[in-house]
């Protein structure tokens, strides 16, 4: 088993130059992200942003959605979409159910 496995995704260890860094984005621009609500990076006693594995997954998502032609707004509604979507998935699995496969409609 690696080390990457062990850890755990929401621990912030990434300083803003790193994250930036590891995910090609400059750090002003991950700055911009947390402004608009997109990223909400985690604060050391001294206010110090901290970046974690899943902030990282977070600004990869970003920068694709980016790629696609999606501004900022945009994004930030895909982002709720998607966590809404997490959130009703784990419900239904809650209730002890599987989510069914949408029907297409027919012709």
């Amino acid at each position: 088993m690696s080390i990457a496995t062990t850890r755990n995704p929401d621990l912030a260890v990434y300083a803003i130059s790193v994250a930036g860094e590891l995910t090609g984005v400059d750090p002003q621009m991950l700055r911009i992200y947390e402004t608009r609500g997109l990223l909400m990076p985690a604060r050391t006693p001294g206010g110090t942003r901290r970046y974690s594995e899943r902030d990282l997954e977070r600004i990869g998502r970003i920068t694709m959605y980016l790629d696609a032609g999606l501004n900022l707004a945009g994004i930030e509604r895909v982002l709720v979409l998607e966590a809404e979507t997490d959130d009703l998935r784990d419900q239904v699995r809650d209730l002890g159910g599987r989510p069914r496969r949408r029907r297409r409609s027919p012709g």
